[in-house]
């Protein structure tokens, strides 16, 4: 296992279901992966902020798999420093949202997407927290997601 951090890996960030499904190549560049260990050293401060470990399940996508998931097409999963995440033991994601939001962490964007938290540590640490809402299209029985600014908005 190749340590990113005290607490990640680099299987974790790069490891995806659907990439190991539909046979998608998913390793980083050099810029990713220097984003990824930035990214690694930022969550460790989530994952002391929570006292709880911290389950990534989407780090970085390359191109194919952020396309297959169906990603925003700037998603900073493309560039390693967005992480989709839980931490069971500490809460539910409006729990981890709501507790990052009162802490000091730095962030670019913090969402609140149903049964997880996604968390951008962009360089630009614009700090907006939003709340995602899904729903599917009735005309085309797509799925779709819009955002409203703020944790927990609906």
């Amino acid at each position: 296992m190749s340590k990113l951090s005290k607490y990640f890996t680099l299987e974790e960030a790069t490891f995806s279901q659907t990439a190991t499904r539909f046979c998608i190549a998913n390793e980083p560049s050099i810029q990713q992966l220097q984003n990824i260990e930035s990214a690694a050293l930022q969550l460790d401060e989530v994952r002391d902020l929570l006292r709880a470990p911290v389950i990534p399940s989407s780090w970085l996508r390359s191109l194919q798999l952020n396309a297959k998931v169906g990603g925003a097409f700037d998603s900073a999963h493309l560039t390693g420093a967005a992480i989709d995440f839980g931490a069971p033991r500490f809460g539910t994601s409006l729990d981890i949202c709501n507790y990052i939001l009162r802490s000091s962490v730095k962030y670019d964007q913090l969402i609140q997407e149903g049964n997880w938290v996604h968390i951008s540590f962009d360089s630009r640490y614009r700090m907006i927290p939003l709340t995602a809402h899904f729903s599917v299209d009735p005309q085309t029985g797509k799925s779709r997601v819009t955002y409203t600014e703020g944790i927990g908005v609906n």
